[in-house]
């Protein structure tokens, strides 16, 4: 694990990201590092995170622009982006030394989402199949990136929404993504506090106005308003 530096976006995570920074400390004492990009906490996120993790950096809000700002600071060849309420299990951890030994451009895990009922295992299958049949990865999926691929195709495009589908975009015409089964656990609040349902639908809904060319700023207002 020593070419890895794992990234993490954080905003009034306090809740959620110590399980997760905790997750990592075998990756650290395995010689890689961790770096949680904070957009501006008004919690104890920041407090919490900085004892677990070998930076803390303060960046503009939105995750985008904290991702790349965790990424200007990576010393690692592999750049792990994670969400700060997915704690990865020592298999996870496993499978991504072993896909940066292999030199893996670039890749994702399967996703299990945290809380029980039929609802969320058709969500995380349908999730896990999308990615593999089309390619396109989404932040919870846990994307990993060669630094250099990474660093030439200019990081996340800055933008309010989709920053993870835009960039996958991009690494897919150059490779396709490797499939890690994991599963990386990652928080089903989202669904739980929307409607598993609707939270789909409504995703589904942006993602199809993203792909036809709508701008996301207005999207990322529609998601905030039906979060």
């Amino acid at each position: 694990m020593r070419r890895i530096s794992v990234v993490i976006p954080a905003l009034n995570e306090a809740g959620e990201i110590d399980l997760t920074l905790a997750a990592l400390a075998r990756l650290r004492a395995a010689g890689g590092e961790v770096i949680v990009a904070d957009g501006g906490s008004t919690d104890a996120t920041r407090e919490i995170a900085r004892s677990l993790c070998d930076q803390l950096v303060q960046a503009p809000r939105g995750r985008a622009r904290q991702m790349n700002a965790g990424a200007a600071r990576a010393r690692g060849e592999l750049l792990w982006f994670l969400h700060a309420d997915s704690p990865p299990s020592p298999a996870v951890l496993d499978q991504l030394a072993n896909a940066a030994d292999a030199g893996a451009p670039w890749g994702r895990f399967d996703v299990r989402l945290s809380g029980p009922g039929l609802l969320l295992r058709a969500t995380e299958w349908l999730m896990n199949r999308r990615s593999h049949l089309t390619g396109i990865c989404t932040g919870d999926q846990g994307i990993f990136v060669r630094r250099e691929d990474f660093e030439k195709l200019g990081g996340f495009a800055e933008i309010a929404l989709m920053e993870d589908i835009e960039l996958s975009r991009r690494l897919r015409r150059r490779a396709w993504p490797q499939r890690l089964h994991g599963p990386l656990l990652t928080s089903s609040r989202r669904w739980e506090q929307n409607g598993v349902v609707r939270t789909i639908l409504t995703m589904w809904r942006l993602r199809l106005a993203f792909f036809l060319g709508a701008d996301p700023e207005k999207l990322a207002r529609q998601y905030r308003g039906n979060a």
